[in-house]
């Protein structure tokens, strides 16, 4: 078993790492306070092929895989999470045309990605359907050759900024099985009835884009249905089972963001005459923080590999996004705790890392979620009688 990176991926990791250390320090902390858009930024990662790693060659993308996703989103987090999280949303919901696009759909959409200005989202949570993806009511409904849709969202990454939106719709409200009553359809954003707030006054991750949207008879041709009519909750499902892998290494990057802020601080911090690092307590601290990191980036690691590998394992990558996001909480709330005082001000990184930490643990499948997945994986559906319909996410 060989756990050492390709020369190849040891450049793409080198290369996130300058990119972030060159480009967010000097404006992190003014992005978070005035809610921006990194717009510099976004263009900047789009002409390096920083985001959408996995999109294949053909479609305009870099033609990796979701390790070398994981593997940069990791860097970009270590480094400010708001900005992180933008750019890994920049193309949020891709895997869904990779995976269930036709040949026209991905030419159509993917490109525009990395070539010009094009910023995709991926509009799923409803104000009464969160977690339970499956009682979602924005509807979608046939009028000959179109597509009519009504309905809103929340909690949507890009709803401002972007010039197309993924958006899982009721299309068959009268079927039987509640797995089977929704679809995905593609949704230009300069659509007539598309409307989108901002959502102001996040906890964290202040310098991405997240909106209400709404839908007033929204009109769409036909041929914007991504993948099969009443197949959306399963499309999802296998998205989840993509996704979760590179958010695990958000996970891994914030909480070795806060570890590196924690080191440094406890090197220079003098108290009683000597400096924190020298206490024991400050060391089996460290010493703790670093092996859970450790411990989150070999399990993040390893469901990345396997999805590119051709072997998915959705017990994994659900223990990869619920352990690595649990632990960044942790993390951060140690290595704040060892800044002191100093730690709760915004002149100081970790308070803005400690702010960021916690929707880990809420969006692309809350906590619980995870366990429930892991668990009926173990276990088996039979077993697990209480049946849980819809696994989210922020959309």
């Amino acid at each position: 078993m060989n756990f050492d990176l390709t020369k190849e991926q040891k450049i793409i990791q080198k290369a996130a790492r300058e990119f972030a250390k060159g480009e967010f320090p000097g404006v992190a902390r003014d992005l978070d306070i005035n809610e921006a858009y990194p717009a510099d930024i976004v263009k900047k990662a789009k002409e390096l092929d920083l985001i959408g790693l996995f999109i294949p060659e053909e479609y305009g993308g870099p033609g990796l895989g979701y390790l070398e996703q994981a593997m940069v989103l990791e860097e970009f987090w270590k480094i400010d999470p708001g900005i992180g999280q933008q750019l890994s949303s920049i193309s949020f919901g891709a895997e869904e045309l990779v995976l269930f696009g036709t040949e026209e759909q991905k030419k159509k959409w993917l490109p525009p990605l990395f070539e010009g200005d094009a910023v995709m989202g991926f509009a799923i949570t409803e104000p009464d359907a969160g977690s339970d993806t499956a009682a979602a009511t924005t509807t979608a409904v046939r009028d000959g050759d179109d597509y009519v849709i009504n309905g809103s969202k929340v909690m949507i990454g890009n709803g401002t900024v972007g010039t197309f939106m993924l958006v899982y719709c009721l299309t068959n409200p009268e079927e039987e099985r509640k797995t089977a009553r929704h679809s995905i359809i593609i949704v230009e954003t300069d659509r007539e009835g598309y409307k989108a707030d901002p959502m102001h006054g996040k906890m964290g991750l202040r310098a991405s884009d997240t909106s209400a949207v709404y839908f007033n008879n929204v009109r769409v041709p036909k041929e914007n249905l991504l993948g099969a009519e009443g197949h959306g909750f399963i499309q999802l499902m296998k998205f989840f089972d993509h996704s979760r892998a590179y958010v695990a290494g958000h996970g891994v990057g914030l909480a070795q963001g806060s570890l590196d802020l924690a080191v440094k601080h406890v090197k220079g911090r003098k108290q009683f005459g000597r400096p924190l690092a020298a206490f024991q307590a400050t060391q089996f601290k460290i010493a703790e923080m670093a092996t859970k990191v450790e411990t989150a980036r070999t399990i993040a690691y390893k469901s990345a590999w396997l999805l590119d590998q051709g072997r998915p394992d959705t017990r994994l990558t659900a223990m990869a996004k619920f352990y690595a996001c649990h632990i960044a909480v942790e993390v951060v709330d140690e290595a704040l705790q060892l800044h002191g005082g100093y730690g709760y001000f915004n002149d100081y990184d970790i308070e803005r890392f400690y702010r960021a930490a916690k929707v880990l643990e809420i969006y692309e499948g809350t906590k619980e979620v995870e366990k429930i997945v892991i668990s009926r994986e173990l276990l088996g559906k039979q077993s697990c009688r209480k049946k849980v319909q819809g696994f989210n996410v922020q959309g």
